[in-house]
């Protein structure tokens, strides 16, 4: 069979049209494949193997230290309505990873955190001022048995959902606070100053989790 002229001009005018809609329908199932804020309210556990508790503090005035702890855990409960959303958390004190060894086992003893006593630190938040992506995340913080008010300034990072269905929210928050509000008092003064500085800068990067619908629904 022989093409004409005009039948192989039709045939090449209509591949150019089918690319055209490749990308708006590759647009569209990538925004029908996202997530909103809405669709994933709920209860979220906090997964520690994606998060990170860390703190830092002034040592002989000119420099800082480092750490974290290594176990906590936790949960977000994201509401509709973003300002009801609410957050709670505990962190094993045994857990403290400055990377000295010798260190961490001082700030175990009764000096500091005095673990054998008390060996949580806990947040339970109170209040969330602001929008996603500036708030202020209100709450008690309690460490070595003295509660504080506190104040994280924080960013709602979004949600998501992973490669096996699993929903996912996650946030950034930074705050500081006087060490010795809480009772961990110890200090000892060189030429510079002292050892230790008594501001605490506390910074979380959390990332909470919750099974796909249908894992959820077979867990019931």
């Amino acid at each position: 069979m022989k093409i004409t002229t005009n039948q192989l001009m039709k045939s090449l005018l209509i591949v150019p049209a089918l690319l055209w809609t490749l990308p708006s329908t590759a647009k569209t199932n990538a925004a029908s494949a996202k997530p909103k804020a809405a669709e994933l309210a709920g209860t979220f556990k906090v997964d520690s193997t994606h998060s990170k508790v860390g703190f830092e503090i002034s040592h002989l005035v000119i420099s800082s230290v480092e750490g974290r702890f290594t176990s906590f855990d936790g949960q977000i409960d994201l509401d509709k309505e973003f300002p009801k959303s609410k957050v709670t958390a505990n962190v094993d004190l045994n857990t403290v990873d400055t990377g000295v060894k010798d260190r961490d086992t001082h700030l175990k003893s009764a000096d500091f955190f005095d673990v054998e006593k008390h060996p949580q630190m806990k947040f339970v938040s109170t209040s969330i001022v602001g929008k996603k992506d500036s708030f202020k995340l209100i709450g008690d913080l309690t460490i070595k048995g003295v509660t504080k008010k506190v104040t994280f300034d924080s960013k709602f990072l979004g949600v998501a959902k992973d490669a096996y269905g699993n929903e996912k929210a996650a946030f950034t928050a930074k705050t500081k606070i006087n060490r010795k509000d809480f009772g961990l008092t110890w200090s000892k003064m060189v030429e510079v100053g002292p050892v230790v500085g008594d501001e605490v800068t506390i910074e979380l990067k959390i990332q909470g989790g919750r099974p796909a619908p249908e894992k959820a629904a077979e867990q019931k």
